[in-house]
């Protein structure tokens, strides 16, 4: 899991299913994890993909600009008409505003994160 600021800020969530054409994707997606990492406003990201090629990646940004520099970058825009073209049979894309983050552990024992310390009521 990444170590993410206090929030708001914002998650990109990308859902695919991948096709059986590889062709250089791994490569490419080793080059794009390493390339957003160097974006202005990119604080980290968290992914998976199951043995029938279904994925989801998250990446976390500072700010909806940030987000638009990184859907511009040159690099990014002809890795993603290739994963139009060879590697997804589709994606869906949706951006939203983190207002609220908590974690938990095993070591944190059983208390739940999310518990206030006040009398004040979660959404």
């Amino acid at each position: 899991m990444s170590a993410l600021p206090p929030p708001p800020y914002y998650a990109v969530i990308f859902t695919s299913q991948r096709t059986a054409v590889d062709s250089g994707y791994a490569d490419t997606a080793d080059r794009m994890v390493a390339l957003a990492a160097a974006q202005p406003g990119y604080l980290g990201a968290d992914s998976a993909r199951d043995a029938d090629g279904l994925g989801i990646t998250v990446s976390y940004w500072r700010s909806e600009e940030d987000i638009a520099a990184w859907r511009r970058h040159a690099e990014h825009r002809v890795a993603r008409d290739t994963g139009r073209s060879d590697w997804y049979q589709h994606y869906t894309l949706r951006v939203a505003r983190v207002e609220r983050a908590y974690a938990w552990q095993r070591a944190d024992g059983l208390q739940d994160p999310a518990a206030l310390t006040s009398n004040e009521e979660r959404a």
